[in-house]
């Protein structure tokens, strides 16, 4: 059958003793020959596969599955036999509730765990969401599902009725994820440790394009970033992007201002990292911005590709495509009764108060995959 998943992540975690694993999967009817899958140890990619092999992209994860090897058996065997099996069957299951015959559509699934390593206690998750639409979430206390949109209240029904999936489920998020989990950070804490400052670039894509102070290769991802005047800090026309990952494990951000009509001088660019012991500031200067604005041919040629994201794509399919403009929240669909809305907003209730991710982490996906298979 013709199909795509694609196993991702990641999120930032919240504090210096909160550790996270998280995989993302994505399915696609329709899409044949495509198959990418990562697992994210506290927002960092840690083993990626596709149609061919499994790598692990970090260098503690390379020695991890030097001594573990059946560990690295064990991710071969989920990419390229069990989930192609059952995200087929779920897409199909998912078609069907949606009265749904043809075309493609996209599955995502989320599931993980996070472990603050003080106080020991474990907090998992596992979401749903169809052409990047929340769909389900299983709430691990009391081991039901919920319906995020009316066209999965059946599917609910019927997994809820499947005490033997909530039993699996249930094991594996509460034993096999923290206990791999513990593993992981083990093995990677000397590197997930480390502090890294970034290299800071102003760039302006034309005279009366915002001008975007630009930070990349810093690490960890728990980094602030503004603009000032004066030594106050500036909140109108300023625009702040989101912390993205960069291929090789550190982070990238930028921050842009409306360019100032005069008093050029007086705004400068800060950059916070946490653990970083002085914050990195950028005089806002005409001769320091790099520019790709050709005044004689009167056309702008895209900035450099090394200065962004080497792997554009990468970045979106592993979960960490963001908007600047963020579209405002359309509230979820009635409950079928007031059990329902009562297991609903307890389960919003936890998610909120953990740093998990929801499904607006994925829901990027569906116009990556979407635009892959206009192309094919």
């Amino acid at each position: 059958m013709d199909m795509m998943f694609l196993l991702l992540l990641f999120c930032h975690v919240s504090s210096a003793v909160k550790h996270s694993l998280k995989f993302f999967a994505a399915a696609s009817s329709g899409v044949s020959h495509l198959i990418v899958a990562a697992a994210v140890v506290d927002g960092i990619m840690a083993v990626y596969c596709d149609s061919r092999e499994v790598q692990a992209k970090q260098d503690w994860m390379k020695t991890f599955f030097e001594n573990n090897p059946q560990h690295n058996e064990t991710y071969s065997r989920e990419c390229f036999k069990h989930l192609p099996n059952v995200v087929q069957a779920w897409i199909e299951l998912f078609k069907q509730h949606f009265n749904q015959s043809g075309g493609v559509h996209v599955l995502q699934r989320m599931c993980g765990c996070e472990w603050d390593d003080e106080t020991e206690e474990f907090n998992g998750f596992s979401l749903y969401g169809y052409d990047g639409e929340d769909l389900l979430a299983f709430d691990l206390k009391t081991e039901k599902w919920i319906a995020l949109k009316p066209q999965a209240f059946d599917i609910k029904k019927e997994w809820d009725a499947d005490k033997d999936r909530a039993k699996k489920y249930e094991n594996y998020l509460t034993r096999i994820c923290p206990e791999w989990l513990k593993k992981y950070v083990d093995y990677g804490n000397s590197s997930m440790q480390r502090t890294e400052l970034p290299s800071v670039s102003l760039l302006q894509k034309t005279p009366s394009s915002p001008v975007s102070c630009h930070a990349t290769g810093f690490y960890p991802d728990r980094a602030t970033m503004f603009w000032r005047k004066d030594g106050e800090e500036l909140h109108e026309d300023v625009d702040l992007g989101e912390i993205l990952p960069n291929n090789e494990g550190s982070f990238q951000m930028s921050v842009d201002l409306n360019p100032p009509t005069e008093d050029w001088e007086k705004y400068e660019c800060v950059f916070q990292l946490t653990g970083a012991k002085d914050d990195i500031v950028t005089k806002l200067d005409k001769a320091k911005i790099r520019t790709n604005w050709d005044e004689s041919s009167n056309i702008t040629i895209l900035i450099t590709a090394a200065v962004f994201v080497p792997a554009v794509v990468l970045i979106a399919v592993i979960g960490f495509t963001v908007y600047k403009k963020k579209k405002a929240k359309r509230p979820p669909p009635p409950p079928v009764n007031s059990s329902e809305l009562s297991e609903r907003l307890n389960l919003e209730t936890r998610l909120t108060n953990t740093p998990t991710c929801t499904l607006d982490c994925i829901k990027a996906l569906h116009t990556v995959i979407s635009c892959w298979t206009a192309k094919q």
